[in-house]
């Protein structure tokens, strides 16, 4: 108990309430860095999403890791986001198609898991 005349111990200080939450702007250049990953999924303002598009073709230009991607607009009336869904897909010479991306494992083979051309 506090002697009186003596200052009171301070309160714990209290959390502020969160009345707005902020949400992070979108950044085409750290999307471009999720390039590679089998699986992506982001919601981009309408006035980035041609430079999002162009930035996978070139991606996948190199033919390294190819995507079937789907945009759709965002759940709003407005249009002014787009939700883009990656998918990382391989051909399939069997079924002259491009199928879902299956992990193999890591090889050491030049010519991928198989070991041979």
């Amino acid at each position: 108990m506090a002697a009186p005349g003596s200052p009171a111990s301070p309160a714990a200080p209290s959390r502020p309430l969160s009345l707005i939450a902020l949400q992070k702007p979108f950044d085409i250049d750290e999307f471009s860095q999720l390039l590679g990953e089998t699986t992506i999924r982001v919601t981009v303002p309408r006035e980035d999403l041609a430079e999002l598009l162009r930035r996978i073709s070139d991606f996948m230009g190199f033919g390294i890791y190819v995507y079937s991607f789907r945009v759709r607009p965002a759940a709003s009336d407005l249009l002014k986001e787009f939700v883009v869904e990656l998918t990382r897909v391989d051909y399939s010479p069997e079924k002259k198609d491009w199928v879902p991306f299956q992990d193999r494992g890591v090889s050491d083979s030049p010519f991928g898991p198989s070991g041979n051309r």
